[in-house]
């Protein structure tokens, strides 16, 4: 069975094309760094060739009091120059900070509990009416031009949260509690990586975060809520059968159903989902049979073990979960 590689978006994230009001802040402190730099070196690189080739004229011209006024002069206004541009980079810099705490409209913001595992990430939506809460998994929809807070937990290990065109990183540490935030100002498709080691499949935990329209996540946060719908046809009500009797019930959940288990991701609506395995793969039929066949080929040391099925009861199972939107 062959597996398809992760679609095209996969390796667009940059902090170079920022798309958040906290990135944008910490793209302009980087800019305004860069063109200072480029033209301090350039200053001193020509003054260096100068001072060289003066002293190559005047090799043979005794040092007077002028000459030495002059040096004095010059050494005085380039330890000056570099006081008022450190000084400009500590504004600025401590000008981001404060731009990148927190939003403007914090009470306006969407509440979204983060919690990494190995190597997948368990995604919280809070609301203040219980019957709206929602939990996914490797996925985040938020509406674009509203402030999204995050708060970063960790379940075993230290991880790090960061999507390069959004936010710089956070630390997810066991038994700590961190914060994030960001505000989406175009819609599009944005990955995010864990960047702390975190063991033997660090690179393989990404997430993807989803910028919509507001109409667009209200309609995607209320079909989330409802329970999928019940399989009609034949095979995908033999797979119900085979996922509710095998091991699968031991670790994931499905909204309506007996399953209940909080171990291994909410799979309510995995078949909506854009990848599986946390951005591994491209969410496809013959992905998802491959990764319930033998999720050890496609990401060794994962928590789930192969599922022993049968032929007829692997196409079964894979028909129900893709069925799940």
């Amino acid at each position: 069975m062959q597996l398809q590689i992760p679609p095209a978006w996969a390796g667009h994230e940059s902090v170079f094309r920022p798309s958040s009001e906290p990135a944008h802040a910490v793209f302009g402190l980087f800019t305004f760094m860069v063109i200072v730099s480029v033209i301090v070196y350039v200053v001193v690189i020509v003054a260096t060739f100068t001072a060289v080739r003066r002293s190559r004229d005047s090799e043979a011209t005794p040092l007077t009091q002028e000459r030495e006024r002059s040096s004095h002069r010059a050494v005085t206004a380039a330890t000056a120059a570099t006081v008022l541009i450190l000084f400009a980079y500590l504004l600025y810099d401590f000008g981001v900070g404060r731009a990148v705490a927190a939003p403007r409209d914090a009470a306006n913001a969407l509440h979204i509990d983060v919690v990494g595992h190995q190597w997948w990430w368990e995604v919280q939506y809070q609301d203040t009416a219980p019957q709206r809460l929602l939990a996914t998994a490797n996925e985040i929809h938020v509406p674009i031009h509203r402030p999204v807070l995050l708060d970063l937990s960790s379940n075993d290990v230290i991880h790090s949260f960061w999507i390069p065109n959004l936010n710089g990183k956070k630390d997810l540490i066991p038994g700590h509690h961190n914060d994030a935030w960001f505000e989406v100002d175009t819609a599009g498709v944005y990955r995010g990586q864990c960047a702390e080691f975190c063991g033997l499949e660090h690179a393989k935990m990404a997430i993807v975060i989803v910028a919509q329209t507001p109409e667009q996540y209200s309609a995607w946060y209320n079909a989330q809520l409802q329970p999928p719908q019940p399989p009609t046809d034949s095979l995908r009500l033999a797979g119900q059968k085979v996922f509710l009797s095998a091991p699968c019930v031991m670790c994931h959940a499905i909204g309506g159903t007996p399953a209940g288990a909080t171990m291994g991701p909410d799979l309510t609506h995995v078949g909506s989902r854009m990848t599986l395995a946390a951005g591994v793969l491209p969410n496809t039929p013959s992905n998802l049979e491959s990764w319930i066949a033998d999720p050890q080929r496609i990401k060794p040391g994962a928590n789930m073990p192969a599922t022993y099925l049968s032929r007829a009861d692997l196409r079964a199972v894979t028909a129900y979960l893709e069925g799940l939107k």
